[in-house]
């Protein structure tokens, strides 16, 4: 159960992180509504606290396991490049080229997941 709920928080955080960079480039208002705002935050909550449970459960831990670490390190990539994409970011082309970085890291966070493989590709 507990990887179902990390997976549906998973798919959450991508398609929230997706549209909030979609109206960032468009400049959309939307982007000012308070769930907007929260919703992010619940969402990525409830992810961060489903893969440490599943860590704790799996006996499966960063900077023992390499594929783990790989994963921790490349979220603080993603939390990094997201925050430039959605807020620090000083022009829109720096903003856009952080959001298809973070979508970039995104993408190899799943991937070394899904193979337990620090180099997935």
């Amino acid at each position: 159960m507990i990887k179902h709920i990390h997976l549906t928080a998973v798919t959450l955080s991508l398609a929230l992180f997706c549209a909030r960079g979609i109206w960032m480039l468009l400049d959309s208002a939307w982007l000012q509504r308070r769930w907007v705002q929260v919703v992010p935050h619940v969402v990525d909550t409830v992810l961060l606290a489903s893969a440490v449970t599943l860590s704790v459960l799996l006996q499966q831990y960063p900077f023992v396991h390499g594929w783990l670490t790989a994963k921790v390190l490349a979220l603080l990539a993603y939390i990094g490049l997201g925050t430039v994409a959605l807020k620090r970011g000083r022009s829109k082309p720096v903003r856009a080229a952080a959001f298809v970085a973070a979508l970039l890291v995104f993408a190899y966070i799943v991937r070394t997941a899904l193979r337990h493989n620090p180099w997935p590709f």
